[in-house]
């Protein structure tokens, strides 16, 4: 894992703490190994869901288009 690189949890939250290396190679969250250490990854690593949600972290989520109603008809005068 490269230094100055973003890394982010399995579900593509961002992680912004430090960092430590495993023993085996793999990263997890936080300057020191504890029980809530949890592994993180680049982006290209993510599952297409997660990096969906990584790439749009902090985006305000789109409204949905409103479909405008026709106007009332006017009746007809007699």
């Amino acid at each position: 894992m490269a230094k100055g690189m973003p890394h982010f949890f399995k579900d593509g939250t961002p992680h912004t703490g430090g960092t430590h290396k495993m023993p085996d190679g793999s990263l997890h969250s936080g300057s020191k190994h504890t029980s809530s250490s949890k592994p993180v990854f680049h982006l290209k690593d993510l599952s297409k869901s997660a990096k969906e949600k990584a790439m749009n972290y902090g985006k305000k989520p789109k409204k949905p288009m409103m479909k405008k109603k026709p106007a009332p008809k006017k009746k007809a005068k007699k």
